[in-house]
């Protein structure tokens, strides 16, 4: 059992990716937490700290797709070391500011705009990259294992950062994150190339763009997930949005209460990590029940009449959000050609991460007018419509009226 949950690690190129992502993803966490208390400081209004988060996500909504081709282009590992130093630079840059009280809203948020667009190239570079090494029956293994180390950096990088911003100050929170980064272009630095799966980057060509859109929705296996995932990332996972509310306006509860609410559901999302790397099902229909699950959880999590019971309510939401966006992550990059990943892994990152600035204003307006437990209802039926879209497909596959 522990050694099919940790297989992945068995592949050296692998365990010095998942060490650096360790080190840099607990950065990234108490950078995420400085950023919205800096942006409090200088404005004392949440809805710029709404604005900082849009900012950091619209460019991958707006042109994530193209940066897929740039990725297919390139050598994804020296990409990444260049992406990884990019966003050492933005945190070094909020770490002189704060430092040296020359921090304004305005250069705030152009650093996270600037953060944005690192992005566009980082993120589908990051999870292609998986796929080059590891071999595709440790790919779902691999996936599950990176959401661990995501989850478990959520659980503890956001009360790390609380700790400093009390005793160090928010300057040394961004100097932090910095230093993480030289743990992750480390390893990726210290990978051994003949060791990769390799894929030889795409030559230049006018309407690749294009090509991979025709391409992903020719291909059910690749459309059925990437759609699924669109309507759930834009409607349920927006807890950043409805969990402060479900605290301070549903139970009346201050930020700690908020603290162990999101801690529960980070501690939840490490146990559907775990249990998620020892499943080899990527198919359409494991996906389809991991959607219905996770919106059935988030039901149970609407309904809870206390803090305690919300967070105990949250574990499973934690659990099956990870079991459906690993089984989904993992289901395109198996289904995708080697010469197309890229620009699947980009569709998949502006469905997952560039839908937030979409679905953010909508869940936040009914959890301001109807309530919080109403916007995590919201989300909880588009889970299930997902999980029910997805099961259509996957009988059709299934019946081979589709070619699978």
């Amino acid at each position: 059992m522990v050694r099919g949950t940790f297989a992945a690690l068995s592949i050296g190129n692998y365990r010095k990716f998942f060490v650096g992502q360790a080190f840099s993803l607990l950065g990234t966490w108490i950078q995420s937490v400085a950023i919205a208390w800096l942006v409090l400081e200088i404005t004392g209004s949440a809805a710029s700290i709404g604005l900082a988060v849009a900012l950091q996500f619209l460019p991958v909504l707006v042109f994530g797709p193209y940066g897929g081709v740039l990725v297919d282009r390139t050598d994804k590992r020296k990409l990444l070391i260049k992406t990884q130093a990019l966003s050492g630079v933005q945190a070094l840059l909020l770490a002189i500011l704060v430092l040296t009280h020359h921090e304004n809203i305005g250069l705030v948020l152009v650093l996270s705009l600037f953060l944005g667009f690192i992005y566009v190239l980082d993120m589908p570079a990051r999870s292609a990259f998986i796929r080059e090494m590891v071999p595709g029956d440790l790919v779902r293994n691999a996936v599950s294992l990176n959401s661990v180390v995501v989850n478990g950096a959520r659980v503890v990088g956001p009360a790390l950062a609380g700790v400093m911003i009390a005793t160090v100050g928010l300057g040394w929170c961004f100097a932090a994150n910095a230093a993480s980064f030289i743990c992750v272009i480390a390893a990726y630095t210290l990978m051994k190339a003949d060791q990769l799966i390799p894929v030889e980057p795409v030559e230049r060509a006018p309407g690749q763009l294009r090509e991979g859109l025709r391409y992903v929705a020719g291909n059910p296996n690749l459309r059925v997930p990437l759609i699924m995932m669109a309507v759930v990332g834009t409607l349920t996972y927006e807890f950043n949005v409805v969990l402060p509310a479900f605290a301070s306006e549903t139970f009346a509860s201050g930020a700690q209460s908020l603290g162990w609410l999101s801690a529960a559901m980070g501690l939840g999302a490490v146990f559907g990590g775990l249990w998620s790397a020892t499943r080899q099902s990527s198919r359409i229909s494991a996906i389809s029940w991991a959607a219905v699950c996770f919106g059935i959880a988030v039901i149970g999590a609407a309904i809870m009449p206390s803090v305690l019971w919300a967070c105990v309510a949250l574990i499973p939401v934690g659990a099956a959000s990870i079991w459906f966006m690993s089984a989904g992550n993992s289901a395109v990059q198996l289904h995708a050609e080697p010469q197309m990943r890229g620009r699947v892994m980009s569709l998949w990152t502006v469905a997952f991460i560039g839908s937030t600035p979409v679905g953010a204003p909508i869940v936040g307006w009914v959890a301001e007018t109807a309530g919080p437990r109403w916007a995590l209802g919201l989300g909880a039926v588009a889970a299930v419509a997902a999980g029910l879209y997805g099961a259509k497909w996957a009988m059709r596959i299934h019946r081979g009226y589709v070619i699978s």
